[in-house]
This record gives structure tokens, C-alpha cells and sequence, in this order.
């Protein structure tokens, strides 16, 4: 046998990034193959399952046959349920063909950065936020624009932030509210003035609304920036059913955006991924039309974990923590500790086996804190909160 060939990679390779939480999985589970008892906390994953009537649809589904290709936009029933869950959430009328589905929601944030962003263009992120976007941006040889979030700003941002970062060369912003990693909420100040600018620059804005059914002071979604005047043509809408309907294993997201985009977009998932499943897009059809009341019972606990999270942890000396408006994260500013997050999370897994993410991992302005994410059983919450609390005491 030959020895090993060098492989020369191509040099847009070097800019894509990773999820750091699937890292901290990895080690949680070494520990776990050492004997420890680790408590996961590490990632954005609902620990309910997939409510009952969602997968008896997908099971009728294979059993009669719908094993097949697909259109690649989506079959057209779900993108008609789309739609109409769209239009009733966001109070502005959608149509079908507004509609792209994918196989997840990362797909969406993929293919709308490469149709719209390149090189000389600049795309707001948010930072800290999911790594993923800066991930694309940086393939896609566009400029990453980072926009700040801070805490004093509810993890949101001031209309004065995001009017000093767009110029004629923004092409794109992004924003996800509620959001990950922080559970902050975008006020409707700031959305009403990204809206305005949008207009006065023609960018586009893609809307990362994941979250939007997990936000709980809101009889409905929070309000969508693609219901100021003019966005409706300027806005993606990212959304999916991983975290409302505990399918993160499924894979079946959406975008809803301005036709003449949805037909690049689709272009794209040709080339990539041919068509979502017609079994799973069944199941999501099933879990737009059906009972909403396995979505109202899973919110509700994860604010009970939220109060609990939230109280607990302000209750350990060196750190503290804001309430989050939606999704099911917190996020803890641990500066006072005197150690880097990077540190903070080193500990707390090795020293407490409880298993979360550095705020770095989201992007410099996650210094200083820590994401913990609350989908997980109450008794275990508590159990790593009193870990966190005995590490803190004993190591710094």
C-alpha cells in the first residue's frame, strides 16, 4: 500500500467554521466512557418528543408509498400549509410560491447567502449568534459586518447600532429574534429602524425566526419585520419545525421570501439537494394543520425551567443572569469569575460534568458569558445548578 497522499484542499475551505456545542458533545461523551455522570446542557436540541399524531402522518406516509422524489421546492400542500400558517402568524399575505423547503433550516441560510452576498458585499450578523452565519458569509467571499448585542439591550440592538454598521455595500442583514444563543428579543423600535434603512439602501434582510413560537409573552409569534412597509419584498423569513415541534432529527425547515428569489433558491437545492422527503413533509403538514396543544405544554415547561434557571443561577456569587424573552437558552455573564468563557466551560465540564458552550463560541462579543441551554428535566437542571454552584465555590 502507498503512503498517504497529501490532499489540497480548495482555499475557500479555510473559511468555513464548525458548531461548537456538537465539540462539547464529544467530550461530554469521553467523560460519559470514563464513568462520569455528565448533565448535557450543550445543545439547542427540545428534549420532548415528536407529538404522536405528527409521526403516525409519517409513517401512513411510507406505508402508502411516499418514498419518491419530490419537487424540490416542496410538495405543494406543505407549501400551501406554509403559507397559510405564515400569512395567519405574521398578519401579511403569502403565497405558495413564496415558499422554499429544505431538509433543515441551515439549507435556507446556505442558499440565500450564496444567491445574494460575494465579493465586495458586506452582511450584517449578529454577534454573539449562531456561528453559522459568519461561517457562510466568510465561504460566500463576502465582508462580515458583526452587530453587537448587549446585555443592557436586553442581548437586542439600539436603532443607533444598526444605522452606524449599513451603507451602500450592505447587501444583506441578519437578525433572529428570539435568538440563539441568548434568548434576547429584537424591541419593534429597532426592527421599525432596520426596516427604514433597508428601504433607503435596498438590502434584503433574512429573519431567523426559529424561535418564534418559544417567546412567552406573546399570545401569537412576535411581531416579523416583514410587516413594515416594504419589507415584504426585502424579506427572507427562516423558519422550520425542529424546535416548535421537537424534529430537530427530521430535517425539514423552510424559507419564505420574495418569489423571483425562491426560484434561485430553488436552483440552488437542485444542485444540492434535490428534494426534502415526501414522508417528512407530510409529518410537517400534519404539524402545521394539527393540535397545537403539545406546542402550548412545551413552552409552558420550558418557562417553568427558565424561572428556575434564571433565580438559580443569580443565586451563585460571581455570576448573573437576565430573564430571556423566548427560545430555551440562558445566558450568563460570568466575568466577575476572572476567567475567560473558554475557561469557565472547561471547568464547569470537567471539574462539575455539567456540559455547555462557551459564549466565545458564538462570536467575541460572547466574552465573558456562557450558554446553558434548559431542554432538559427539571430534576436535572437543578442537580447542574447545584454542580455549578459547588465548582464556582471550590475553584475560584
Amino acid at each position: 500500500m502507498s503512503g498517504a497522499v497529501e490532499i489540497k484542499l480548495a482555499d475557500r475551505m479555510s473559511k468555513l467554521g464548525t458548531e461548537t456545542a456538537f465539540d462539547v458533545l464529544v467530550r461530554a461523551r469521553a467523560l460519559e466512557a470514563e464513568g462520569k455522570h455528565v448533565i448535557h446542557l450543550q445543545l439547542g436540541e427540545p428534549d420532548f418528543d415528536t407529538p404522536q399524531h405528527i409521526v403516525d402522518a409519517a409513517v401512513d406516509a411510507l406505508r402508502s408509498g411516499d418514498t419518491h422524489y419530490t419537487p424540490t421546492a416542496g410538495i405543494p400542500a406543505l407549501r400551501k400549509a406554509i403559507a397559510d400558517y405564515t400569512s395567519e402568524t405574521r398578519e401579511i399575505e403569502f403565497a405558495p410560491e413564496h415558499v422554499v423547503v429544505t431538509p433543515g433550516g441551515k439549507p435556507i441560510m446556505f442558499f440565500v447567502i450564496l444567491a445574494l452576498a460575494g465579493e465586495g458585499d458586506e452582511v450584517v450578523y449578529p454577534d454573539p449568534g449562531f456561528p453559522i452565519y459568519q461561517s457562510v458569509v466568510n465561504f460566500s467571499g463576502a465582508t462580515p459586518v458583526p452587530l453587537e448585542l448587549k446585555e443592557e439591550e436586553g442581548f437586542g440592538f439600539s436603532p443607533d447600532q444598526i444605522r452606524s454598521l449599513v451603507n451602500d455595500k450592505t447587501k444583506l442583514v441578519i437578525i433572529n429574534s428570539p435568538h440563539n444563543p441568548t434568548g434576547g428579543m429584537i424591541s419593534e423600535e429597532s426592527l421599525e429602524e432596520l426596516a427604514r434603512l433597508a428601504v433607503k439602501h435596498d438590502f434584503m434582510v433574512m429573519s431567523d425566526e426559529i424561535y418564534s413560537r418559544i417567546a412567552y409573552d406573546y399570545d401569537t409569534v412576535p411581531k416579523s419585520i416583514s410587516t413594515y412597509p416594504g419589507m415584504r419584498e426585502r424579506t427572507i423569513i427562516l423558519d422550520g419545525f425542529s424546535k416548535t415541534f421537537a424534529m430537530t432529527g427530521w430535517r425539514l425547515g423552510y424559507g419564505v421570501m420574495p418569489t423571483k428569489l425562491a426560484e434561485q433558491v430553488t436552483r440552488l437545492a437542485v444542485n444540492c439537494n434535490s428534494c426534502t422527503p415526501g414522508f417528512i413533509q407530510q409529518a410537517g403538514i400534519a404539524a402545521l394543520t394539527g393540535p397545537q396543544e403539545p406546542v402550548e405544554a412545551m413552552v409552558e415547561e420550558f418557562r417553568r425551567r427558565r424561572d428556575m434557571m434564571v433565580t438559580g443561577l443569580n443565586e451563585i456569587p460571581g455570576i448573573s443572569c437576565i430573564q430571556p424573552a423566548g427560545a430555551f437558552y440562558v445566558f450568563p455573564n460570568v466575568k466577575q469569575l476572572g476567567k475567560t468563557s473558554d475557561d469557565v466551560a472547561n471547568d464547569l465540564m470537567y471539574e462539575g460534568h455539567v456540559a455547555l458552550v462557551s459564549g466565545t463560541s458564538f462570536g467575541a462579543a460572547g466574552e465573558g458569558y456562557i450558554r446553558i441551554s434548559y431542554a432538559n428535566s427539571m430534576e436535572n437542571l437543578q442537580e447542574a445548578l447545584n454542580r455549578i454552584k459547588s465548582t464556582v465555590e471550590r475553584v475560584y
